[in-house]
């Protein structure tokens, strides 16, 4: 995208930085149409994400597209501001980063009997959420001096950067918007007629016998439009080495298990729960009882190397916000661009939260004071990690999951030393996570929004209200869409599996009752050592080796059609926001959204359950001929997304 030359994205800007609009010029900012249409959209954004989250244990920024459909919306209501719109998509993106943070370790809840099920309710899932939200708005604000001003031109945000380029060019809002609602309708169209109608598959591949030459390899493709924009967002890059962790885990491990499997005439540890012999068991029922150990262990080192490299700029973060904390408190400065929420209000608000988790009636926390000061402290420091990661490399490559993992670790570590190791326990470690992980994962949206309104002209106080309102409001229907997808689709399901939630609870398991199975854990911990001692970022590849190759497969066809887009165009879509990203975002908006209309629907019987049925058209979805159209159906999306991605926009 080419900004004109007084653009704060062009390299050749001058030392000291000028904003869009003027600290001297104060337009319409803060306005009700800009709160209320930022609310709607965090709704919406929010329970897609939800969805997504649940389904593909992963998820992306929806800062761009909000951002695109903020100019268009309030067009169309008389016009607005540039301030103005980034308000909108400010307040909307808090409910995305929010709903994955409770997405990724609420429902693990679940998975913690006999006392976290009773935790899981619509109460206790939106005040951690409240207090998870919060804490990552407010715990930025006196990092903002640090990361986003003075580190300026040292940490690109892209996300933000490309914000602000759409708020900027907002004047081809039309255009832009168009893009990001033809991929909705696409999404919402083929996931009705996939789940909903039910004309085609909703998935394809297959498995080698358990007596076959290659025993249990395994290659699915889920085909659905929300995993190819997924994978078109994040890039060729990412996307392979995603893969290339499910082709470990499904076709190198579980074929290897296999054919060890059939000289062990007993059932291998960890015995699972069916009793059955390695020889006897299905792909699933393998990936379930071993595979899975090995994939969290690859997460948890991996989680900890992304943090340890980081460590150095971690302190120098750390020393910079304190420096900036102090001085900040002896002399406020009255100029528009650099007004804050007062510290006052960061400190006051910080300490409220601690105790209104330990005070909280119905919560796994009530009356733990330990646990409210191990959030505290975690938040500060994972908040304080989290913005400098997005950023290097940008919210949606954001590794929350390994901060979380690293903050069970360490809680549960407390615990066993003061001998708190029974079930009791659990659902209060994973509420510390919970909130961490909502903070960490609000933090890095915040820091892209911050930086926007750096580069727009934005007021901070401004944004930083609106990003509690838009946690706030979203907490409501995080709530909601979370418990009604359980309530119809139930989370830990083919349909629903959690994978990072499940991965969560493992790990809680295992370190409070000591039993966790090591050698399982440190065969991918190792696999991951591997990885970086040869030169390759291991996150990514751990994440792969731990979901379904189901979902990394797909993911990977949309990083091709990037792949092929860029060498067609010579365009990168890193440094400049292109078609392929925002009709992509649409499919992911769509895919989702109707999903949950699908959720609705099952829940009230009006349609059987998408991946039981023979489908409307039995030849197009039983057998050999409705896998063919599937695959060619998904390979006409694709072919679709590279035309889009092909065109210049505005």
């Amino acid at each position: 995208m080419t900004l004109p030359a007084s653009s704060p994205s062009t390299p050749s800007a001058p030392t000291v930085f000028k904003p869009y609009v003027p600290a001297t010029e104060s337009p319409a900012e803060f306005t009700a149409k800009a709160i209320v249409i930022g609310v709607l959209f965090g709704l919406l954004f929010g329970a897609s994400t939800v969805y997504l989250g649940l389904r593909a244990g992963l998820t992306v920024s929806a800062s761009i597209p909000i951002a695109v459909l903020a100019i268009s919306v309030l067009k169309r209501l008389g016009g607005s501001t540039i301030l103005e719109n980034n308000i909108v998509q400010t307040i909307g993106s808090a409910g995305e980063s929010v709903a994955a943070g409770v997405v990724f370790t609420v429902p693990a809840l679940l998975f913690l009997t006999p006392y976290g099920p009773a935790y899981f309710s619509y109460f206790q899932i939106t005040l951690l959420a409240f207090a998870g939200g919060i804490l990552g708005v407010l715990m930025m604000v006196p990092l903002r001096r640090a990361l986003i001003v003075k580190e300026h031109g040292v940490l690109p945000y892209p996300e933000g950067t490309a914000c602000a380029d759409v708020l900027i060019a907002g004047e081809r809002g039309g255009t832009l918007a168009r893009t990001v609602f033809q991929g909705l309708g696409v999404g919402v169209f083929w996931k009705a007629l996939s789940w909903i109608i039910q004309v085609f598959r909703t998935g394809v591949g297959y498995s080698m016998s358990r007596t076959g030459f290659f025993p249990n390899a395994t290659l699915n493709v889920d085909i659905s439009p929300e995993y190819l924009g997924v994978g078109y967002v994040i890039g060729p890059r990412i996307a392979g080495v995603m893969v290339a962790g499910g082709v470990l885990s499904w076709l190198v491990l579980l074929p290897l298990l296999s054919i060890l499997g059939r000289y062990m005439p007993e059932p291998f540890p960890p015995v699972p729960a069916s009793g059955l012999r390695i020889s006897e068991m299905s792909p699933t029922q393998l990936w379930s009882a071993y595979i899975r150990y090995i994939g969290a262990g690859a997460v948890l080192a991996a989680g900890l190397i992304t943090l340890a490299r980081t460590l150095p700029t971690i302190v120098s973060s750390f020393r910079e916000s304190m420096k900036d904390f102090g001085l900040r408190q002896r002399q406020e400065t009255k100029v528009r661009t650099e007004r804050d929420l007062p510290l006052v209000v960061v400190l006051a608000g910080s300490l409220l939260l601690a105790l209104f988790l330990a005070a909280a009636p119905r919560m796994p926390t009530q009356g733990n004071f330990l646990a409210s000061i191990l959030v505290v402290i975690f938040g500060f420091f994972f908040v304080t990690v989290s913005s400098r990661i997005t950023g290097l490399i940008g919210s949606s490559s954001n590794p929350v999951s390994g901060m979380t993992i690293a903050t069970l670790i360490l809680t549960c570590t407390i615990f066993v030393a003061l001998g708190w190791t029974g079930d009791y326990y659990a659902p209060i470690a994973i509420c510390v996570g919970a909130v961490v992980c909502i903070a960490a994962a609000n933090a890095g949206a915040t820091s892209q929004d911050l930086k926007t309104g750096y580069l727009v002209g934005a007021t901070p106080v401004y944004q930083q209200t609106g990003l509690i309102i838009g946690a706030l409001a979203s907490s409501f229907i995080i709530g909601f869409t979370t418990l009604y997808l359980h309530q119809t689709m139930q989370i830990g399901s083919t349909s629903l599996p959690a994978p990072q939630a499940t991965l969560m609870a493992t790990i809680i398991r295992g370190l409070l009752s000591q039993n966790l199975p090591w050698g399982l854990v440190l065969v991918g911990v190792f696999i991951a050592v591997t990885l970086e001692l040869s030169g390759i970022h291991s996150l990514s590849f751990a994440v792969g080796l731990y979901l379904p190759i189901a979902t990394t497969a797909p993911i990977f066809v949309g990083g091709l059609v990037r792949a092929y887009v860029e060498r067609q165009t010579g365009r990168k879509e890193e440094s400049e926001v292109g078609a392929g990203t925002l009709f992509s975002s649409g499919l992911i908006a769509g895919g989702s959204l109707a999903g949950i209309l699908y959720a609705v629907l099952f829940g009230r019987n009006l349609i059987r359950d998408a991946e039981e049925v023979t489908g409307l058209i039995p030849v197009l979805h039983e057998g050999g001929s409705g896998m063919v159209f599937g695959a060619l159906l998904f390979l006409a999306l694709a072919i679709v997304t590279a035309r889009v991605a092909r065109r210049k926009i505005g």
